[in-house]
């Protein structure tokens, strides 16, 4: 599927057809499309007969195993747990109880080398896909690095990737990198009014303008915990921190938010966007992710002087580098809140003094 805004750059698949790098590195936020457009590329690759506009006619044999899902020249190399959120992978936990990895492991790199010493059906070129690049560790990505060195005949690598700053610049420098920048900001509100997403600005915002992160939102429930988020985290600090760090606690092992992916590291990055406001509020800016919650935070924002709002932004970054992996979830979140609402306090009290 190709969008409106990505437009410009499928002309530039069609200019450059026949002649494609033999590695391409897509770039760009979140939530903008990168992986349909991954998907497009790789089925006008190996589709037979493309049709209008370049894109896979959908009928021709390629065609028809590509979308049951057994096309034996398509390749995607992803971790674990994407691949059972897919579908694509039965059961819910990985061999031998353990959870499923987030991490492109090198095995899985080793596997790719020994698929890519065979010819490709019928002698035709093979597409490999890499999402998310970044989810490799050194010695995974050294492995990849190696064939992206010695590329074997007839093989097309599309790298995806959110943080392409995390790749190794030796990987960089082997792909041709083509951005994905954030949609014109009306091309992403229509396509959302266009679905009849409920909330369409809001979550927009919220999303940082990334219109699929937003739909995704919207039809994966998190909206009602988005609305939850506000209501619980405005209460503060008049409510205890304690209290509502155990309900937090309680809210993210519920079977609702498990189903969502409702995790701990999204609900602290949910809780930085929240600081970020009220500190571009303290600078004199405008709201960003909350612009529907402009006169709670304003009313927050005035009981924190600039340097306690920055201070406070500071603190929950922090937090943020260690919630993949914290060592007691309910601590993790009782610091964060404490930290958050003696903030409020300590600002309030140096404004009455």
């Amino acid at each position: 599927m190709i969008f409106e805004w990505q437009s410009g750059l499928w002309q530039r698949v069609l200019d450059n057809a026949g002649r494609m790098p033999h590695a391409l590195l897509f770039a760009g936020p979140a939530g903008g499309g990168k992986r349909l457009f991954a998907e497009a590329l790789a089925a006008r690759i190996l589709c037979s007969q493309p049709g209008d506009g370049g894109h896979a006619c959908g009928t021709c044999e390629d065609c028809l195993w590509r979308l049951a899902g057994n096309h034996p020249d398509l390749i995607r190399v992803i971790p674990e747990a994407d691949q059972e959120e897919r579908g694509e992978s039965p059961g819910d936990k990985a061999e031998g109880g353990k959870a499923a990895s987030r991490q492109i492991v090198i095995d899985q790199i080793r596997d790719l080398q020994q698929a890519l010493t065979t010819g490709g059906h019928r002698g035709g070129q093979r597409v490999v896909i890499v999402d998310p690049a970044e989810a490799m560790n050194p010695f995974t990505a050294n492995a990849l690095l190696k064939l992206l060195e010695e590329p074997t005949t007839n093989a097309q690598f599309l790298l995806i990737s959110s943080s392409p700053k995390r790749l190794l610049p030796t990987i960089r420098s082997r792909c041709q990198t083509w951005t994905f920048p954030r949609p014109p900001a009306e091309q992403a509100r229509r396509w959302l009014e266009a679905r009849k997403q409920p909330e369409a600005e809001a979550l927009l915002a919220f999303c940082g303008g990334m219109p699929l992160a937003a739909a995704e939102m919207a039809e994966g429930g998190a909206g009602a915990a988005r609305a939850r988020f506000i209501s619980d985290i405005s209460k503060l600090p008049d409510k205890p921190p304690m209290r509502l760090a155990g309900e937090w606690e309680a809210w993210l092992k519920s079977k609702e938010s498990v189903a969502a992916g409702f995790d701990l590291p999204t609900l602290v990055s949910w809780m930085q966007r929240w600081v970020a406001d009220l500190s571009a509020l303290r600078l004199g800016g405008t709201l960003r992710f909350f612009p529907d919650c402009q006169d709670t935070l304003a009313r927050l924002a005035a009981r924190m002087s600039l340097d306690t709002a920055l201070g406070c932004y500071n603190e929950i970054t922090q937090s943020r580098r260690v919630a993949q992996h914290p060592l007691n979830p309910r601590l993790f979140l009782e610091d964060m809140l404490l930290r958050y609402a003696r903030n409020l306090q300590a600002a309030a009290t140096a404004v009455r003094k």
